[in-house]
């Protein structure tokens, strides 16, 4: 079954559900949809698992009129901005609650909008406050992924120079389909890059597995600096250099990681896999920049989830393949994971250390206690029948919810 479908589709009856969720809710900023911390299982069957607390949140509604949002983050810059990606080549900014008519960034004619493809991505420097360096991820219109260099204009900070931008890296993408698309930098300050397996179903030209493909891999690299004709280099400490496979790799076996984020607290790694036919995935390793995770094989296209794949196949070979966090199944309109973030705000502390996660289908919001063990089994917080696309961290770690029909939200205590 293609990722096309999972990743982009409208639910079926996708507005009535939102209307049953929310009631007779106006939709105008600052409204709200409440609910408490369900404890009830998010696998039908599945044992109830503790929650971190007894979280009691709401979304409230932040911003309307935006164009497909993927993504939206904080700048740490000390200016309260919120960047918000729009799928259409934008980017936006929400200032003291508004949103700033001129965008902070516009590529849209050189960005391809197909199917799962997009401006999909966005990270700002470690030193962004003063370089004003950022770095986006966007489909070309080939199709190509681009990993692109920006500076923020030195006489306005709500726009971008046009003219600073430098190509950092460029992958060639045989489908329209798994993209990844998520970028940021890691607590040793490296550049990752999520990308997906290329697409196709069922990863037809086994690139998830393939050390000499850059699909299907977690990519690591410096920014820092230069290398040959490369405007990055590649740290020492990757797991292929010297070896056989590309020196880009940090991690591999990936179907379609399309959200995925570091931990402020730990520097845990933790990756939404979006599944194939029957399986969801989290995956979590520990700080990355003690070596944890290096070189792991995630297991796809053998494994989806903890399962053989396809399901037809009775065994497989599950040597030197790592096994994911937690499973769900696509049951009850679920069928693609939306990876979110370890919860280190201060404005519901009933939630801090609990990693926060969603369906794209569904519009589920679930939590997981980020030291659980494998295999752990999720709490319900709150099925909101949005189409979440992607949770992103403001300036001072409080959750944000993207959904793809046009909207922005914070995640609140009720």
């Amino acid at each position: 079954m293609c990722g096309m479908r999972r990743a982009w589709r409208l639910p079926p009856a996708a507005a009535l559900v939102i209307a049953v969720a929310v009631g007779g809710w106006s939709l105008a900023p600052g409204r709200s949809v409440v609910a408490s911390a369900v404890l009830a299982p998010a696998v039908p069957g599945a044992a109830v698992a503790a929650a971190p607390g007894d979280a009691h949140i709401k979304l409230t509604l932040s911003a309307t009129g935006l164009s497909s949002p993927l993504f939206a983050i904080g700048a740490r810059d000390g200016s309260g901005r919120v960047f918000i990606i729009e799928k259409t080549g934008r980017i936006r900014i929400q200032k003291s609650g508004k949103l700033l008519r001129t965008p902070f960034l516009d590529i849209s004619g050189s960005v391809s909008r197909h199917a799962e493809q997009g401006l999909l991505g966005l990270a700002f420097h470690p030193n962004f406050k003063s370089n004003r360096k950022l770095y986006v991820n966007f489909t070309r219109l080939d199709g190509a992924t681009v990993i692109r260099e920006y500076r923020v204009s030195a006489t306005n900070p709500n726009v971008v120079d046009p003219s600073s931008k430098r190509l950092i890296l460029r992958i060639a993408q045989p489908y329209t389909n798994h993209n990844g698309g998520g970028i940021a930098f890691g607590p040793d300050g490296f550049l990752y890059i999520g990308m997906g397996d290329g697409g196709g179903g069922g990863d037809p030209q086994n690139r998830a597995q393939n050390l000499g493909s850059l699909l299907g891999k977690m990519l690591r690299i410096d920014v820092n600096g230069t290398s040959g004709s490369r405007n990055y280099r590649i740290p020492a400490s990757n797991p292929f250099v010297g070896k056989a496979g590309l020196d880009q790799i940090w991690q591999y076996g990936l179907r379609n990681p399309w959200r995925w984020s570091f931990d402020r607290a730990t520097g845990a790694l933790w990756i939404g896999d979006v599944g194939q036919d029957n399986w969801e995935e989290i995956d979590r390793v520990a700080k990355t920049s003690t070596g944890a995770g290096k070189g792991v094989n995630w297991g796809w296209h053998v494994l989806e989830g903890f399962h053989c794949y396809p399901s037809s196949v009775s065994s497989c070979n599950t040597s030197g393949k790592a096994r994911p966090l937690l499973e769900y199944p696509h049951s009850g309109d679920r069928c693609a994971v939306t990876g979110g973030y370890v919860y280190r705000g201060s404005r519901i502390p009933a939630l801090v250390g609990g990693y926060v996660f969603a369906d794209y289908c569904s519009g589920e919001i679930w939590v997981v206690p980020a030291n659980a063990a494998s295999p752990a089994t999720p709490t319900l917080l709150l099925d909101t029948g949005l189409l979440i696309s992607s949770f992103g961290e403001s300036t001072t770690n409080e959750l944000l919810v993207t959904d793809l029909s046009g909207r922005l939200y914070r995640i609140d205590p009720a």
